[in-house]
């Protein structure tokens, strides 16, 4: 899991269930994208506020490419 731990004490990271996130103090959760089908079988990864990713042919493919997305563009340090 990454986890990225601001200056003034905010962490954000994508969601895991690895540590217990409660232990570091009041969670704010909240969805990044929507991983769904279309009619003929194909998956997209739509981000929130985003791209939306696809198509592919599984949803694990959509949501490795949503992972990656997050990590490139939204899991990175404030500069």
């Amino acid at each position: 899991m990454e986890l990225v731990i601001e200056r003034a004490g905010q962490a954000r990271c994508i969601y895991d269930e690895l540590i217990d996130l409660a232990a570091l103090g009041r969670l704010s959760i909240s969805r990044a994208s929507h991983v769904e089908p279309d009619g003929q079988g194909n998956w997209f990864a739509e981000i929130i506020g985003g791209p939306a990713l696809g198509p592919f042919n599984t949803r694990s493919q959509a949501l490795e490419a949503e992972q990656a997305w997050l990590r490139a563009n939204w899991l990175t340090p404030a500069s």
